[in-house]
């Protein structure tokens, strides 16, 4: 297999472009809501300042929700599995992986809560050989049976030396929009965005068994910057 070539397409979002259209329809309104009550009652001065700080807090919660914010991986990317979401370890254990390998693998899943940022990136530089949607139910994300039950996205990719890793995005139970950018055919590289999860979910690794697994269990993890296992 070719060696891949290392290139760094970096889009410098402050807001996910997911993000975009909601936050001006939220803006809009949130305006046409308030600006009537200033204008048209404006001696209820306690009424219409509650509606307002209301707005601005619901308002900036959204924005918080969906800042992407720009990251480039501090080290070499050679032999390394880096974190593909925010979140928190909550799954490190060898598992059957029923849906595409169909063997024993290790599974490391990332759960991330409605404050984490909610942009996937590519775990490895590779070739992407498979993508697929699959529907099922909204369980709870940091459920065992969310991996297997709840509707997910599969990608699996094919690394330099010939072996393939899989990322699964899994929606939960207030997460039910998995968006995922990858396409099977194309070259995929660390510092790239995957996808994006809507409103807090999960994200599986399974990777091959003989893998060095560099998180423990609970452990916090940040998105294209934590090393998840060495190849």
């Amino acid at each position: 297999m070719k060696k891949f070539k290392r290139i760094r397409k970096l889009k410098d979002y402050r807001i996910h472009r997911e993000g975009t259209e909601i936050l001006i329809v939220a803006f809009l309104l949130f305006l046409l809501v308030n600006a009537p009550l200033w204008y048209f009652f404006h001696s209820m001065f306690w009424l219409n300042t509650l509606v307002g700080i209301s707005s601005l807090v619901i308002y900036l919660l959204m924005v918080n929700f969906f800042r992407s914010p720009k990251r480039i991986f501090p080290g070499d990317v050679e032999g390394v599995v880096v974190a593909p979401a925010d979140g928190k370890v909550v799954v490190i254990e060898k598992v059957f992986e029923p849906d595409y390998f169909k063997d024993e693998r290790m599974q490391i899943s990332i759960f991330m809560s409605p404050t984490n940022v909610h942009a996937n990136w590519y775990p490895v530089d590779g070739l992407v050989t498979c993508v697929n949607h699959q529907k099922g139910k909204f369980h709870r994300a940091w459920l065992p049976k969310a991996s297997t039950e709840n509707e997910r996205s599969l990608v699996a990719i094919k690394i330099e030396d010939g072996r393939e890793i899989l990322v699964r995005q899994i929606a939960g139970a207030m997460a039910r929009r998995i968006v995922t950018y990858a396409t099977a055919g194309e070259e995929c590289f660390i510092d790239q965005h995957l996808g994006f999860i809507k409103f807090g979910s999960r994200v599986d690794l399974y990777l091959p068994l003989d893998m060095e697994i560099k998180v423990e269990l609970n452990q916090k993890t940040v998105g294209n910057e934590t090393i998840i296992a060495n190849i």
